[in-house]
C-alpha cells in the first residue's frame, strides 16, 4: 500500500520556507504513529528540513540530484526506484513534488486539514475526483492553534 501523509492548509499551502506554517502537536503525534516503522518516501528538501533522520522509520530521499547523498538517507533518483526500495508499505511524506508523481500510485491519503488560509511557497492542490472520504475527525481551535481535521481518504471504485 502507499500511503500519502500531510497536513494542508484550506487554501492548499503545506509548507513555508521549508517548515510547516504551523504548529499542531496531535497532527505530529499522528504522523510518528502512521510512519513509525515504515519506509518513507521524501523529496531532498523535505529530508534536509528535518534536523536528523526520524527514529524509527527509514528515509528515501528521491532526487535528480546524482551526487547527492546523506548520512540516514537511501537515495532514489526515479518514482521506481524508491518505490522498489520501499517495498509494499511505503509512506510517502512530501514535498509537493513527490505528491505530484506518486500520486497516481497513491491507494490512501491520510490528510490534516489546517482550517487556516496559509502563507507560504508550497502547495498541494486538493486531490479531487478519484477519491472517497472514509473517515473524519474534526477539531475546535485552541491555545492559538488553527482548527483542524484528520481525514483519511481512498481510492474511489
Amino acid at each position: 500500500m502507499i500511503s500519502f501523509h500531510l497536513a494542508r492548509a484550506d487554501n492548499g499551502v503545506i509548507g513555508r520556507e521549508g517548515k510547516l506554517p504551523w504548529h499542531l502537536p496531535a497532527d505530529l503525534k499522528r504522523f510518528k504513529a502512521q510512519t513509525m516503522g515504515k519506509p518513507m518516501i521524501m523529496g531532498r528538501k523535505t529530508f534536509e528540513s528535518f534536523p536528523a533522520p526520524l527514529p524509527g522509520r527509514r528515509h528515501i530521499v528521491l532526487t535528480r540530484d546524482r551526487s547527492w547523498q546523506a548520512a540516514g538517507a537511501e537515495v532514489a533518483h526515479t518514482p521506481e526506484k524508491a518505490l522498489a526500495l520501499a517495498g509494499d508499505d511505503a509512506a510517502v511524506i512530501g514535498g509537493a513534488e513527490v505528491f505530484a508523481l506518486l500520486l497516481d500510485r497513491a491507494d490512501r491519503i491520510e490528510l490534516t486539514e489546517v482550517h487556516i488560509q496559509a502563507e507560504g511557497d508550497a502547495t498541494v492542490p486538493a486531490f479531487g475526483a478519484g477519491w472517497r472520504e472514509t473517515a473524519r475527525e474534526d477539531h475546535q481551535s485552541e491555545a492559538g492553534r488553527p482548527a483542524y481535521s484528520f481525514v483519511t481518504l481512498e481510492r474511489g471504485q
